[in-house]
């Protein structure tokens, strides 16, 4: 059985080396007799596993000593609810709204206070990043909330939004390590790793000291509390063990790539193959403002629903999967995270070109 080259936007492909890797250890991680799946986690063995990953992350980002790095679960989902509950002193926040995971964070955090859209390109189909330099921030918001990068609709700010000192809370799901970061403009950054870390089930909290209190909204929940989470060191209850192993192999194949900077490089090569392609086609086209454009996923149509179905399905058979677009907007997507190889991207456009002559 040969591997296809998989499109999706999460979960999504995962580097073939750290697959190897642990399917060599599935039976017996490092002498131990068991699998990582089998292990406690209060065992010396799992110890290792997380505070390596933990350390391998700090390292990569370079996130520094008054930050805390939390392994979670539920998912970016849960953290829509779990930010206001933990930030919202004042019971006011600000929300850029640039696509489905902003609007569902936003309507979340309309549960415990006054959400504000002090932004928004909903009004053409989130095909772009609102200008965010001159925001209508208020005086009293706990923090502004954005999701960086839109998986669905494939666009991505280039330049953080003036907060006007206010904390930034930024969603980085479909961008995470694809590119250097400065971890001190965010007072939180989090994500899903199913897209550019790991399988699904884990989420990744990096939060400033300063806004891990026991000052949370009354009836908050012990598991949404980020002080529980970080005083335990992810620990607290059985974290999503397996998953957080995965993690850490990535990280140690982002390093042995040359870290983000490669990462970078790597995936803006990646994005103007296709880019490019796209940018020439007479039959295919970008759906996304090009000064906005993701360096992750990369939406386009032909402008015939007929045509796009019929695409999706030959480029399955020729071993392109996952292409199809998000069910709220059709047409197609191609995700080409961190490991996506070159290859894959150079064999769909030569798929697209073949395709094109066939159908104009």
């Amino acid at each position: 059985m040969s591997r296809v080259y998989n499109f999706s936007a999460g979960p999504a492909v995962l580097p073939e080396a750290v697959l190897k890797e642990a399917a060599e250890e599935m039976l017996d991680y490092k002498g131990t007799g068991m699998s990582v799946m089998e292990m406690s986690h209060r065992s010396k063995a799992y110890e290792e596993i997380i505070n390596e990953a933990e350390a391998d992350l700090r390292e990569l980002i370079g996130i520094p000593d008054h930050y805390k790095v939390m392994f979670l679960q539920g998912g970016a989902s849960t953290q829509f609810a779990m930010i206001p509950m933990n930030l919202m002193k004042n019971k006011v926040a600000d929300y850029i709204i640039t696509g489905q995971w902003a609007k569902k964070a936003f309507k979340e955090a309309q549960l415990y206070g006054k959400a504000n859209a002090i932004a928004s390109s909903e009004d053409k189909v989130f095909s772009y990043i609102p200008d965010c330099s001159d925001l209508p921030v208020s005086e009293d918001a706990d923090y502004v909330y954005i999701c960086e990068n839109n998986t669905i609709y494939g666009t991505k700010f280039k330049t953080l939004p003036n907060t006007k000192g206010k904390t930034l809370v930024a969603d980085v799901s479909s961008c995470f390590l694809s590119e250097p970061v400065d971890i001190t403009k965010y007072g939180i950054m989090y994500g899903g790793v199913q897209k550019n870390i790991g399988p699904a089930g884990v989420a990744i909290a990096i939060v400033r000291e300063d806004l891990i209190t026991e000052d949370v909204l009354p009836g908050t929940p012990t598991m949404l509390r980020y002080k529980i989470h970080a005083d335990n060191k992810s620990l607290y209850n059985t974290p999503p063990c397996y998953g957080i192993y995965i993690c850490g192999k990535v990280f140690k194949w982002i390093k042995s790539m040359g870290g983000l900077e490669a990462m970078k490089a790597h995936n803006e090569k990646k994005a103007a193959i296709l880019y490019d392609f796209l940018d020439q086609s007479k039959l295919f086209k970008g759906t996304v403002r090009k000064e906005d454009r993701s360096l992750m996923n990369v939406p386009f149509i032909t402008g015939n629903e007929e045509l796009d179905a019929k695409f999706v399905k030959e480029a399955k058979a020729a071993g392109f999967e996952n292409l199809k677009g998000h069910r709220s907007v059709g047409g197609m997507r191609a995700s080409i995270y961190n490991a996506m190889p070159i290859e894959g991207v150079e064999k769909l456009v030569a798929f697209m070109k073949e395709f094109e002559g066939k159908n104009l």
